[in-house]
Formats: structure tokens, sequence, C-alpha cells
């Protein structure tokens, strides 16, 4: 390379690398009933030049060619839109200018709202290009984190202790496998309001990057679920959880019991349980339950239909869990300990086969406004201090616009239930929103405004483009249970 062309490279670099907030043109999209930024929209041009909004529903944009000019940007994004044009497109015209901005106002066509991305990099990528102060001390990259699968969080010493499951790292496809931790301070002691994000405080290795939470040996990744906390007979707290370890989607090679070792801050393996045992753990999302012959755990999955006594024992104890199976000697569902519990789909067919009443039936969901059955795979149960009963959110199975990305509220009476009637909170066409969790914690006007999260990933949907920096990642979402469309939901 000659001397001069290395200097024009060299003269070039500073434009590309230190870029001002006044080189951009600021596209901000909000939700035009709350004017509210609105992650995970798509602008795209003409020539396909895709731009997701950040985590404030902020679009940095800077392009060579397309500034001072009007440019037409369809627009896409799950549970918002606009009115389509008289030729069927969806978007808007600007005219980008440096350092100005626009508004974009969209339409909500879900109930909840999505607030925030929670984890991976570059959540307010787009504020921070923009000169706009973001919530979070470290906006762009912590910990190594890309991307983060399935959540579970408890309070634990004061404040709240997350796990997650695999975690996408910058340097190399593979990450961790071992699953990952962080901590966070609640809303009223220090943390960020749920609506702009969490806190994360990773639990790191000597390099900076996130931990092995669960670190063996074995080949495999290691999860964790059904996460609790429980006492000993000494009065001592216990933070347990069920470990799997997986060659892959398909074959489990080991699974357990797990407890953290407060000395190592790390889990460690506390009994290995056979293959026979596959409802006497921990699983799902653990809730605590008080009863009248004293605490219990119950695990959903998303229904609970198993339980054991909330004591470090009896977790420990692969015979004194419990499920909630159908008997036809007593003609009823009844706690008990020698049978697996009953599914949804068990159910269906016990009824089908007339064995049991229709009436008698305690997870026949169905869709408040048709009335077609809503098979549920995953989700949470939560005491909802505004509605007076237990709600539930829940990922439904095989959802027609996405296999698993229709999430939906229910309610009922009793922890196990009858569920019958579900209304679609938010949908996530072609793409999956797996393993949504409900953070009680985070309830506002005691319990009229609930948070719920889960994993966004292309994963499972059969779709071949991944949403570039969301994917695989943890996105939250704010719903208002006196909404109207809700109240369909309600067993009043």
């Amino acid at each position: 390379m000659s001397f001069r062309r290395l200097l024009l490279v060299l003269l070039c670099l500073p434009v590309f690398l230190c870029a001002a907030p006044e080189d951009y043109f600021g596209i901000h999209v909000i939700d035009e009933s709350t004017g509210r930024g609105v992650p995970l929209v798509t602008l795209k041009t003409t020539n396909h030049i895709a731009l997701t909004t950040d985590s404030a529903g902020w679009i940095a944009f800077n392009e060579p060619g397309l500034m001072n000019r009007e440019v037409y940007f369809s627009i896409v994004g799950p549970g918002y839109s606009l009115p389509k044009d008289g030729f069927g497109f969806v978007g808007v015209r600007l005219t980008p200018v440096a350092g100005k901005s626009g508004e974009v106002k969209v339409l909500r066509t879900t109930i909840a709202e999505r607030v925030c991305r929670l984890t991976g990099q570059g959540i307010y990528r787009d504020s921070n290009l923009l000169g706009h102060e973001p919530p979070l001390p470290r906006p762009n990259l912590f910990a190594d984190v890309m991307g983060q699968d399935s959540v579970q969080v408890v309070p634990w010493k004061g404040r709240y202790f997350w796990i997650f499951g695999d975690t996408n790292r910058p340097n190399y496809p593979l990450g961790n496998f071992h699953s990952t931790a962080a901590w966070s301070d609640a809303p009223d002691k220090g943390g960020l309001d749920p609506q702009h994000g969490i806190h994360f405080e990773y639990i790191t290795d000597e390099n900076g990057a996130v931990a092995k939470m669960m670190p063996v040996e074995e080949p495999g990744a290691v999860w964790l679920f059904g996460m609790h906390t429980v006492m000993d007979a000494a009065n001592k707290e216990h933070l347990m959880a069920h470990y799997s370890r997986w060659r892959d989607l398909g074959k489990r090679l080991e699974h357990g019991l797990a407890e953290l070792n407060e000395a190592t801050g790390r889990f460690q393996r506390l009994k290995v349980l056979g293959d026979e045992f596959d409802w006497q753990h921990p699983q799902g999302n653990a809730v605590r339950v008080k009863g009248a012959d004293g605490d219990w755990i119950y695990f959903s999955t998303p229904f609970c239909r198993t339980r054991v006594k909330a004591n470090y024992e009896s977790v420990q104890n692969t015979s004194a869990y419990e499920s909630l199976a159908w008997s036809e000697e007593h003609g009823d569902y009844v706690w008990q300990q020698a049978h697996k519990p009953t599914t949804q789909m068990d159910e269906e067919n016990l009824i089908t086969d007339k064995k049991m009443p229709a009436e008698k039936a305690r997870v026949q969901v169905v869709d408040a406004q048709t009335g077609k059955p809503v098979y549920l795979h995953a989700g949470s149960v939560h005491w909802n201090k505004h509605r007076e009963r237990w709600v539930m959110i829940a990922l439904q199975h095989g959802g027609g616009v996405s296999y698993l990305g229709e999430v939906w509220y229910a309610e009922a009476k009793q922890i196990e239930g009858p569920w019958g009637k579900a209304v679609k909170i938010a949908t996530h066409p072609r793409y999956s929103f797996y393993n949504p969790s409900h953070h009680a914690f985070f309830d506002q006007q005691d319990g009229r405004i609930i948070y719920f999260q889960g994993t966004y990933a292309e994963t499972f949907s059969g779709n071949p483009v991944a949403t570039p920096r969301y994917d695989y990642n943890q996105i939250m979402y704010r719903l208002d249970l006196d909404d109207e469309r809700v109240k369909a939901a309600r067993e009043d």
C-alpha cells in the first residue's frame, strides 16, 4: 500500500470510529397509547437495510446516500403495527437529517406491553449513539453476555438471585453451558424500575466473563430448574434446585438435586437421581404456598401438579413428593405419591374415554374468545393480591402463528385449578418466546400491574432469520390486569 493511500485510510478512520450523536438521525418508535418507546420494532428500507429499535425504542440512523432525502421504512414488530396503505404496505416516510430526530407512533395490537430487553449486547445501543443517558451502568456489554436462555429467580439474602441457562459469548459460538448467575436489587432498594430493565450483577470468573455456576467434569450442558429456598431443622436456609446434564436436547445424561455452596459460590451435586424419578424432584418454576398443615413448595410446569413440604429434609426425599392425579376410585383428583401427575392431555383423554366427568376437569384451558382448546407448555403461577386469584402466565404449544411464541393469561381460585378460560396477551409470529415467568416481586399497584419475561429465540420457530442483538435473549413485558381485554379470563 502506498503512503498516500495509507494516509487516506488513517484520515477516514475517525469518521467511522468516532461518530458523534449529532452525526445520527434519531428515529423514536413509541406506543401511541402510552408514549413509551417500543423495543424490538424493525424498520427496513426499500433495499432491505434493517434496523431494530433498542430497549428505549430508538434507532440511530446514518446511511450514506440516504440522508437529507425522503426514505420509506417498512415497519414490523411482534404485537405492534400501523394501518396499511392503499397498496397494502405498512410503513412510514421519513427525511433523515443528522442531528435531528423523528417520531413514529405504532398501535399495540396485543394486550401485554413490551417494555425492554433484559440481557445481551447493545441493550441501549442506539440510545447511547444518540447521546441519551441509558438507565443501565453497562448498557452495551457486561461479563461477555451476548445471549441468555431461560431464567430462574428467588429472593435470597435480601436481594434477588438469578440463574440463566446457556449463555453466548463474543469470542466463540460455544459459550457457558453450565448455567450463569447474577444478583440484582429490588426497585425500592436501589434497583431499577422493571420497565427500564434489570441491573444484573453477574457472577464472573477470573477473566471477567460469566462463571460456570455448576462446574462438572463430565461432558454436557448443565441446567438448573425449580430453584427455591428451604430451612433445615437447625433453621439454616438452603438454596436448592434440580439439575440435569444433557448431551443434546434429546438425550439427558444425568439428573438430581443441587445446592448452592455458599463457601464456593457455586452449585454442587447433592443427590444423583435415577431415571425412574421422572417427577419426584423440583422442576419448572417453584412457588411457596402456606397450607393448614404447613408450607409447601409447588412446581409450576405451568400447572402445579407436583409439590413437596417446604423443608430441607423433604426436598431431598423422593418419597416425600406428591402429585395431583385423577383417581377413578375416588371420582376426583387426589394428592398422592404412587402415580405420576395427570397432565392436560391425560385429562382430555380421560374425558373423551368417559373416565372423567367434564365438570371435574382442572386443566382444560380454552380461548375465552373462541372456546377452542389452548395447550400450555411452560409458565408460572403466583397469587395475585389485586385479583385475589392465582394467576398464570403460560406459553402455548403449537400456537398457529408461532410454534412456541404465544403467551396466555389465566386465573383460578385455587392453585390446583380449575383453570378454564384464557386470554392471549402476547404474540411472536414465526418466533419463539419460551419459558415465560411472571416475577411477582415486581408487581405494582398491589398486583394490578405485573411483569413477565421469556426467552426470545428463533429456536424451534422455523424462521431462518434471527433478529440481531435480540435473538436468544430475555425480554420483559408488562400487563395491566384491569385491561378490559384481560377480564374475559376471569372466573367470577
